[in-house]
C-alpha cells in the first residue's frame, strides 16, 4: 500500500452534509486535500469499491457526529465508520489515525460508534464551524505522518489515536482590546484635577490600577516584528512553557471568567516547579484566538512548550481537554481529555497539573513536582472559589464598573469563607485601585481605609500569602507615599513568590523611585525574561536607562516598546525624551509630534521645543500646557521649566506637584531633566518633604 501523506477522509450522515461541507472547506482553503463525498444518493459497485479504497489509502478518518447520525440506526456511513474502526486494529502503534469530531454535544457512548472510536478523545466543532486551531491540527497531524515515513522521531501516542485539538471551536474575532497600559512617560493621565490629586504615586505610569496579575485578559494585540526591527532570536530554553487560555466551549461567553481562570491557575501551579520558566499571563494571553502556529508562538514567547486547551461546563459536569506541544516542530508531547463532576474541580486542577509535569520531567525536569495550587478557600468551598475566580475576572477589565463587580465577587468569597486570605487580599487589591484609578477626597479616603482592613486581614489570617504581601506594598505606595515600606513588602511577596514578574516590576519601580538606578535596571529585565511582550515595560526599562545615562540602550528599550504596541500612549513622549538629552531638537520634536495620546503629545511637544532655535514656539507651548494640563502636569511643567534654565520656577512647580499628590514625583531620582538642579539646596528640602532620600546622604523618611 502506498503509504498516505496528505488525504483527510470525511464520513458523515446526509443530515450533516452542511456541516460536513464546511469543515471541508475551511481545511482546503489551508491546502490540505479533502476527500469528501457529496452525493446524497450513494451506491454502486465502483462507488462502493472508491470509497473503500479512500477509508483504506487517507492519512486521516475524520467521523462526524451528532444527534441526527445518533438517530440513523442505518446508512452507509455506518459502514465506513465500521471500515474505518478495522484499519485502526492494524495501524501500528503511535500512528494517529482516527479523529472524531462532535457537532454538539452528543456523548460517545449514546453515539452508535465502534469502541475504537469512544477511545478516541474528540474534538468539538459545534454546527461545523472551523476555527484555525482545528486546521493547524490537522495540519501537524499530516506533517507528523509525513516525519514519520521519512524517519523523524516523533512522540509515541495511542494505537491508531490522534489526539484531539482541545482548543478547537468556534472562531471569533476577538473584540478590539484594552490597552496594555495607558503608560504616560512621567506618570500622569489626563483625568482633570480631582482625579489628579486622587491618584496614587504609580497610577500615573498607566499600568498600577491593573494590579500584580489581573492585567486585561485579552490585551493589546503585538505587532509583527518588522524587517528593519527585528533582532536575532535568543536561544530557547528547553525548560520553558507558556499557557495559553484555555478555551470557553460552554457556548455561554458569561463563562469566559471560568476558563481564564482555570488557565491562570495552571500558570500559578507551574510556575511553582523551580526548574521550570513560565511565561507570565500577560504575554501568553496575548495569543487568545491567534491564527500563529505553535512554532510561531513558541518563538515570539521563547519558549519550548505550549500548553494549549479548552474548558467545557455544562451542569454540574467539566470536561476539559490538554494538550502540551513542542514548539521547535508542532509535535504533540502530551495530550488528555477530563471529564469530571464540578465538586471535584480541586483535584482535577491537580491531576492536569501533576501531569503536564510529569510530561516535562521525563524529558528535562527530573526530580520535578508540581505544587497544589495556593488559591483555594481553607474550606474548601467551591462557592467562595467561583466568586474569587469572577471577581479576577472583572479586576482584569480595570473599568469603574468592573472594578465595582470584583469588589463585590470578592467580598462574597470573603462572606462564603471568612479565612479566604486570598479574598480578603484580592479585595484590598481592587479596592486600592479603584481608589487611585476613579475617585478623590472622602470617598477616596474611605476606599482606601477598607483596603487597609482588607488588607490587614488577609496578612493576618496568612503571613505567608506573596499575594497579601504584594496588596500592602500596592498600599503603602499608592496612599501612603511610603517608598521604602512598599520596598519592604514586595521583596517579602517576591521571597514569598519568586517567580512572579508583577512582583519585580513593581520592585523595579520602587528602586528605582528610591534612586537605585543599576538595581532597578537588573531587576526589570529580569520580570521581561518572563513577560516578553508587555510593552509598557520597555517603557519603563527606557526611563531606568534614561536614569543611568545610558541613552542607547534607552532607545532600543523604548522602540521595542513602540514596536510591540505602536499606538501606546507615551512611547512617543519617552522616545522623544531621549532625543531632547541628546540634543537633537528636530528628532525629538518630530517623535512628540508623533504621540498619540493628546496629553502625552502637548507634553512631548512643550519639552522638545525648549531645546530648539526658535523661542516663540517654545512659549506657546509651555503656555498651551499650563493653560489646558496644569492640574494634572505640574511635574511636567518643573520639567519644561528646568529644560529652560529657571530654577525658582521649577521648584514652585515641583511644591505644587507635591500638593496635587502628582504621580510623576517618584521619578524625581532618576530624571536627568529635573536633577540638573541637584546641587540646589531646595533639592534636597524637596527629597525630604517627599520622603525621598537625598543624594549623598543617609535615608529620608516617610511622609506625612
Amino acid at each position: 500500500m502506498t503509504e498516505p501523506l496528505r488525504a483527510v477522509f470525511l464520513s458523515y450522515a446526509s443530515e450533516d452534509a452542511q456541516a460536513a461541507e464546511r469543515i471541508a472547506n475551511a481545511l482546503r482553503a489551508a491546502g490540505i486535500e479533502v476527500w469528501f463525498d457529496r452525493n446524497a444518493l450513494r451506491g454502486g459497485d465502483e462507488w462502493d469499491r472508491k470509497i473503500r479504497r479512500e477509508i483504506k489509502d487517507c492519512a486521516l478518518f475524520v467521523p462526524i457526529i451528532s444527534a441526527k447520525s445518533e438517530a440513523r440506526h442505518e446508512g452507509y456511513f455506518r459502514l465506513e465508520w465500521d471500515l474505518a474502526d478495522q484499519r485502526s486494529h492494524m495501524i501500528a502503534r503511535g500512528r494517529p489515525f482516527l479523529v472524531p469530531v462532535g457537532l454538539d454535544e452528543t456523548r460517545a457512548e449514546d453515539a452508535g460508534v465502534p469502541d475504537s472510536f469512544q477511545r478516541v478523545q474528540w474534538t468539538r466543532l459545534p454546527g461545523g464551524a472551523t476555527p484555525h486551531e482545528f486546521i493547524e491540527r490537522i495540519g501537524r497531524l499530516l506533517s507528523n505522518l509525513r516525519a514519520r515515513v521519512h524517519g523523524a522521531n516523533v512522540a509515541h501516542a495511542a494505537p491508531g489515536v490522534a489526539p484531539p485539538s482541545p482548543a478547537a471551536r468556534p472562531f471569533r474575532p476577538s473584540s478590539p482590546p484594552p490597552p496594555d497600559s495607558i503608560a504616560v512617560r512621567h506618570s500622569w493621565k489626563p483625568w482633570g484635577v480631582a482625579g489628579a490629586i486622587a491618584l496614587a504615586v504609580l497610577v500615573g505610569l498607566g499600568y498600577f490600577a491593573l494590579g500584580k496579575r489581573h492585567l486585561p485578559a485579552a490585551a493589546v494585540p503585538v505587532a509583527a516584528p518588522t524587517q528593519a526591527t527585528a533582532t536575532p532570536a535568543p536561544a530557547i530554553a528547553s525548560n520553558s512553557i507558556a499557557v495559553l487560555p484555555l478555551s470557553n466551549l460552554s457556548g455561554d461567553p458569561n463563562q469566559q471568567y471560568f476558563s481564564d481562570g482555570l488557565s491562570e491557575s495552571l500558570i500559578t501551579a507551574l510556575a511553582q516547579i523551580p526548574a521550570l520558566r513560565v511565561i507570565g499571563k500577560s504575554s501568553s494571553f496575548l495569543f487568545r484566538d491567534s491564527k500563529e502556529s505553535s512554532q510561531q508562538i513558541g518563538e515570539r514567547l521563547g519558549v519550548a512548550h505550549l500548553l494549549v486547551g479548552s474548558v467545557e461546563r455544562f451542569g454540574d459536569q467539566i470536561r476539559v481537554s490538554a494538550e502540551l506541544i513542542d514548539t521547535s516542530d508542532g509535535i504533540t508531547v502530551w495530550s488528555q481529555q477530563y471529564d469530571r463532576a464540578y465538586k471535584d474541580l480541586f483535584a482535577l486542577q491537580d491531576q492536569i497539573t501533576h501531569a503536564v509535569a510529569s510530561a516535562l520531567k521525563a524529558k528535562l525536569l527530573p526530580g520535578a513536582s508540581a505544587a497544589t495550587l495556593d488559591e483555594r478557600p481553607p474550606s474548601g468551598s467551591l462557592a467562595a472559589y467561583n466568586a474569587l475566580l469572577q471577581g479576577q475576572f472583572y479586576l482584569n477589565q480595570t473599568t469603574d464598573g468592573g472594578f465595582r463587580k470584583a469588589v463585590d465577587y470578592f467580598t462574597e468569597a470573603t462572606r462564603i469563607d471568612p479565612r479566604y486570605a486570598l479574598a480578603w487580599a484580592e479585595l484590598g487589591e481592587t479596592e486600592v485601585s479603584m481608589a487611585g484609578e476613579f475617585l478623590s477626597g472622602a470617598p477616596a479616603r474611605e476606599t482606601y481605609a477598607r483596603a487597609r482592613a482588607a488588607i490587614l486581614k488577609a496578612l493576618a489570617l496568612d503571613p505567608q500569602l506573596a499575594d497579601a504581601h504584594f496588596a500592602h506594598g500596592s498600599l503603602l505606595m499608592t496612599a501612603n507615599f511610603d517608598w521604602r515600606g512598599a520596598e519592604a513588602e514586595f521583596r517579602r511577596a517576591l521571597a514569598l513568590s519568586p517567580r512572579d514578574p508583577e512582583t519585580q516590576n513593581f520592585l523595579a519601580l520602587m528602586l528605582a523611585s528610591l534612586g537605585r538606578i543599576p538595581e532597578a535596571i537588573a531587576v526589570e529585565r529580569s520580570a521581561l525574561k518572563d513577560e516578553p511582550l508587555k510593552a509598557n515595560w520597555y517603557n519603563l526599562l527606557a526611563g531606568y536607562l534614561v536614569g543611568a545615562h545610558r541613552l542607547d540602550e534607552a532607545e532600543q528599550a523604548i522602540r521595542k516598546g513602540i514596536e510591540l504596541q505602536p499606538t501606546a500612549a507615551g512611547f512617543q513622549e519617552q522616545l522623544a525624551v531621549i532625543l531632547i538629552l541628546r540634543g537633537e531638537a528636530h528628532a525629538a520634536l518630530n517623535a512628540a509630534r508623533q504621540e498619540t495620546d493628546p496629553a502625552s503629545r502637548r507634553v512631548a511637544v512643550a519639552l522638545a521645543r525648549q531645546i530648539g532655535p526658535d523661542r516663540s514656539p517654545a512659549d506657546a507651548a509651555l503656555k498651551t500646557l499650563i493653560e489646558k494640563d496644569s492640574g494634572v502636569a505640574a511635574y511636567q511643567i518643573a520639567e519644561v521649566y528646568a529644560l529652560r534654565g529657571d530654577a525658582n520656577a521649577t521648584f514652585q512647580w515641583l511644591d505644587r506637584a507635591w500638593s496635587n499628590r502628582d504621580p510623576g514625583i517618584q521619578m524625581l531620582l532618576y530624571d536627568p531633566i529635573i536633577l540638573r538642579f541637584k546641587d540646589d539646596p531646595r533639592f534636597a528640602a524637596f527629597c525630604r518633604k517627599v520622603g525621598l532620600p537625598v543624594p549623598g546622604e543617609g535615608s529620608g523618611h516617610t511622609p506625612t
